[in-house]
């Protein structure tokens, strides 16, 4: 039965049957498909953004009232009281530094060492006499922190707690895909450390997306060692080949082109942290040996050229469990919640989103409700979540006029989500064309659905490389569903939703293998298409179909709308060393 499946060849699916069946459907009068939310009556005329350089087989998506002609499907998502399964356990521990507990970010639950005291004041510590190439080993595997405790212990371990080479290993644990060579402009490795801490989370996740009205924003943060900063730049991607043209192998369904470039919006800083801070300056200065004070915002020096907002950087306070699962709700806007429960995360806040809808603004980011929103300490604070505060000033301070002030909530994707895998190819970000909205960016996440003793698969006796690789991709990387969630929006599907979803990339999804160009060869799935009016407004699934091209495009074909559209893997690591 599985080898007649997999030699099955796809056809892709008349536009015909399933307009009749829709128009039907969306002209019975007062039928919920053509209401939507307590509208009396179907209303025509309102226009979608526009694209002239393409066209479509079927119904076009740019007039909006066609959303309700083309014909939903069901379309299983999981309850909010059910994602646990999709929130990632990752423990936060620096790559390259050995052991548990070693996480050099803000987050830090660990911040002050356990103490034990001797049992009695003649017992004394045999630490100091081991070699000391051992005693580094060990002290290699203490974060930051605890290496700033052993350093108050004495004045051996204190050389030792201080040594280039701990504090390096620090550095580089937060800057993965940009080792630099030196600790420059700072004078040693240590003191780079301290210059940019506890911020270094920014640059350790490096991929960051925000709730900011429906489009969103993403950004890369990186590590500039010119200039000793840390930044963060606005992620765009722009249609290189405009247009469309009608299929060979079916004159009803039309391909829209895209060849999509991906670059950083670098005249523009979203976020950038400098070495030379107000409050390196008042330390180095100092002579005293104070404890530094925890600040829970940090003024940005950001020169936007004719831009007149000032800007703040704010660490997060995470939601606890218990008041995310009494606000946290299924519909959007998801209780203001970022990031909205379709994105897999560890961290919670309450957003603030300026342009969703008034209700968003009524939790006021003030002295009043900072308990709520604001760490107070180290430990409260995330590194899987902060937000950046701009605001217009008019007239000098303290006396000028404080207007216009939006709060954006930035959130991460943990690496493991967007990671390709030999058995989950697809996880990755992406860029896709969406026609009159131009190109968005999406996270492909494939969940893991292995059971947790399942052995790894290796090749039989007798079994050849290319019969081995077959089963490999039939038992361990076609199955299990593929999820398509927009980091970035528009104004029918926001950020945060669900884009596109195929349940099942084995047998129970299989529809076929493509024969005609430019898709032969390419496996055919089951999908389920995300459509919305504008403002989110009467979102439902319709009938798709996914085409696994390879592990770096995809291609979705929207039935109902008679047309092919491309996505395609962004390689997020050619963006983190400067040029």
């Amino acid at each position: 039965m599985a080898e007649e499946g997999r030699e099955r060849v796809w056809h892709p699916k008349s536009t015909n049957t399933s307009l009749d069946d829709a128009s039907s459907s969306a002209s019975i009068p007062g039928s919920e498909e053509a209401s939507g939310s307590g509208s009396s009556g179907f209303k025509t005329g309102t226009i979608n953004v526009h694209n002239p350089a393409v066209s479509y087989g079927g119904l076009d998506p740019e007039i909006e009232e066609n959303v309700l002609l083309v014909k939903s499907v069901p379309v299983e998502l999981p309850r909010v009281d059910q994602r646990k399964e999709l929130e990632c356990e990752s423990n936060g521990d620096d790559i390259d530094t050995p052991g548990k507990g070693s996480s050099t970010s803000a987050a830090s639950r660990d911040s002050t060492p356990a103490y034990s005291s001797p049992s009695s004041p003649s017992d004394t510590s045999r630490l100091l006499d081991l070699p000391s190439e051992l005693l580094d080993a060990i002290l290699a595997w203490l974060s930051p922190l605890e290496l700033a405790a052993v350093s108050l212990v004495c004045r051996e371990l204190r050389n030792h707690a201080r040594s280039e080479t701990q504090w390096k290993r620090h550095v580089l644990s937060n800057l993965p895909g940009n080792r630099i060579a030196s600790p420059y402009p700072c004078k040693s490795w240590r003191d780079l450390y301290i210059s940019h801490d506890p911020y270094w989370f920014l640059t350790k996740y490096k991929v960051w997306f925000c709730d900011r009205e429906l489009t969103g924003q993403i950004i890369i943060v990186r590590y500039d060692q010119r200039r000793g900063c840390i930044e963060g730049y606005q992620l765009v991607a722009t249609r290189t080949k405009e247009g469309s043209e009608p299929w060979l192998a079916d004159k009803d369904v039309h391909i829209h082109h895209f060849e999509p470039k991906v670059k950083l919006h670098l005249d523009k800083p979203i976020l950038q942290l400098n070495v030379d801070s107000l409050e390196n300056i008042i330390r180095e200065r100092s002579s005293s040996s104070a404890l530094r004070h925890f600040f829970s915002e940090q003024p940005m020096r950001i020169s936007h050229g004719t831009d007149p907002r000032s800007t703040n950087f704010l660490l997060a306070k995470p939601l606890s469990k218990q008041v995310l699962a009494g606000r946290m709700a299924d519909e959007f806007p998801h209780g203001y919640v970022w990031p909205p429960p379709a994105v897999p995360a560890r961290h919670r806040v309450t957003g603030q989103p300026a342009g969703v809808h008034p209700l968003a603004t009524a939790i006021n980011y003030t002295r009043s409700t900072a308990t709520l929103w604001q760490p107070r300490n180290r430990s409260e604070a995330s590194d899987q979540i902060f937000r950046i505060r701009q605001w217009m000033e008019m007239g000098p301070q303290p006396l000028g006029v404080h207007f216009a002030e939006e709060v954006v909530t930035y959130s991460t994707l943990d690496p493991v989500l967007y990671t390709p895998t030999a058995e989950k190819p697809w996880r990755g970000i992406w860029v896709g064309d969406y026609s009159g909205h131009g190109c968005e960016f999406l996270l492909i996440n494939q969940p893991d659905d292995a059971e947790e003793n399942e052995k790894p698969l290796t090749q039989l006796e007798g079994e050849t490389e290319a019969e081995f690789q077959e089963r490999f991709l039939r038992e361990r990387v076609y199955r299990g569903r593929l999820e398509a969630i927009k980091l970035t929006g528009d104004a029918n599907v926001p950020r945060g939703e669900y884009t596109f979803i195929a349940d099942d990339l084995g047998e129970d999804g299989f529809m076929g293998t493509a024969r005609e160009p430019p898709f032969e060869g390419a496996r055919v799935v089951k999908s389920k298409g995300h459509i919305a009016h504008m403002g989110f407004y009467n979102d439902r699934y319709i009938e798709s179909q996914l085409l696994l091209l390879s592990y770096n495009r995809l291609a979705q074909y929207w039935v109902g709308f008679g047309h092919i559209s491309f996505f395609e893997r962004v390689d997020i690591d050619q963006f983190l060393v400067p040029e």
